[in-house]
């Protein structure tokens, strides 16, 4: 297939043809609410499947007359990263002419039952921010011409697009900065482990400790999940070997840990545990926290998101393009200094040491 070429919709009278009923009928099985033999509407889905129709999705009218909306798919608005995304969003589509539309998806999984609603809307485009489609709604979005990016999630599908951090060589920054920082010990506490920014973030941080020497790590999982994240905290700084430095695949569940950490277990940040989150966002700026953090760039992620859908709804073609930003150690006072590497720029203090 190729999926740099807009094909034209299936329209209803074809699948009315098709399935042998008249084209009221078809309208009908797409309605909720109307009436229709179980029979008929049986056969109107199936004609429809076969074809790969979708009711104001794939339509001819896309090619010249645009909705200018684009469907906005997040699953994970507890993490306040998200909401400032979405803030940011409304801001760089609006200044296209573009209007954003909301719909909540699936965080630990494909976010496939939400396709049917988002696409009643005729969407320009689709963006999907820490969830994702089958490779099945990837293509069928490609062959209708409408463009779908990923936001801070990577793929290896041809139709899909997206924009992310560098999040292996962030994960890598953070084993550099701890173990500059003189610890001899270490933990993980990972988010979703089916999901591309935990597996670089983990992989990055395990790589780094291993290039000093390192070889072990400590693992809980907390699932991107404030709860779960206490729990994972719980179990790690009971153990007797407890590690004396966590790097936390976020700053959401950075925060519970810190707060199990000083409040269940009475340990002082830093002296007795250091913490290094990741998104810099949020509680990890308030001063009762000052998380280390490793950041995202999330206007240049935005305006990254943007542009490709802006050049591929312009162009017509679908081609998955990806970009990959570069985020800065930002230091704060939730994990003990190394001696060298520190500098202060725009008024932040940076971890970046020579090499880098």
């Amino acid at each position: 297939m190729d999926s740099g070429v807009k094909k034209p919709g299936v329209t209803s009278s074809q699948v009315a043809e098709h399935a042998g009923v008249s084209q009221s009928a078809v309208s009908r099985t797409f309605t909720p609410g109307a009436s229709i033999s179980p029979k008929t509407r049986a056969k109107v889905l199936a004609s429809a499947k076969i074809l790969g129709y979708r009711p104001n999705a794939i339509a001819r009218s896309l090619i010249t007359s645009r909705s200018r909306i684009i469907a906005v798919v997040m699953a994970y608005l507890e993490n306040l990263f998200y909401p400032d995304v979405l803030e940011e969003l409304g801001r760089a589509l609006a200044a296209e002419n573009y209007h954003l539309l909301l719909f909540t998806g699936f965080m630990d999984r494909d976010s496939d039952p939400v396709f049917d609603q988002l696409m009643q809307y005729r969407v320009d485009g689709i963006i999907l921010a820490s969830t994702s489609l089958s490779s099945e709604l990837s293509e069928e979005c490609a062959t209708a011409g409408i463009p779908v990016v990923l936001f801070n999630r990577t793929t290896e599908r041809d139709a899909v697009s997206s924009v992310t951090t560098r999040n292996r060589e962030g994960g890598k920054r953070i084993a550099d900065f701890l173990v500059a920082g003189g610890h001899k010990s270490f933990g993980y506490i990972a988010g979703l482990e089916n999901s591309s920014t935990n597996r670089d973030r983990q992989e990055g941080f395990m790589d780094g400790l291993a290039a000093h020497g390192f070889t072990e790590a400590i693992v809980e999982t907390g699932n991107y999940s404030r709860s779960e994240a206490e729990d994972a905290a719980r179990k790690m700084l009971s153990r007797p070997d407890r590690p004396e430095a966590l790097f936390v695949a976020n700053d959401h569940m950075a925060v519970a840990v810190m707060d199990v950490a000083r409040y269940e277990f009475g340990l002082s940040i830093p002296e007795d545990l250091s913490i290094v989150g990741y998104d810099d966002v949020g509680p990890a700026r308030w001063t009762s926290y000052g998380i280390t953090s490793m950041s995202q760039p999330l206007k240049r992620m935005v305006e990254a998101t943007v542009d490709i859908l802006m050049d591929q709804i312009a162009s017509g073609e679908i081609e998955a393009e990806h970009r990959i930003l570069n985020g800065d150690l930002v230091v704060r006072s939730s994990a003990r200094l190394p001696k060298t590497g520190i500098v202060a720029l725009d008024g932040r203090k940076l971890y970046r040491p020579r090499d880098v």
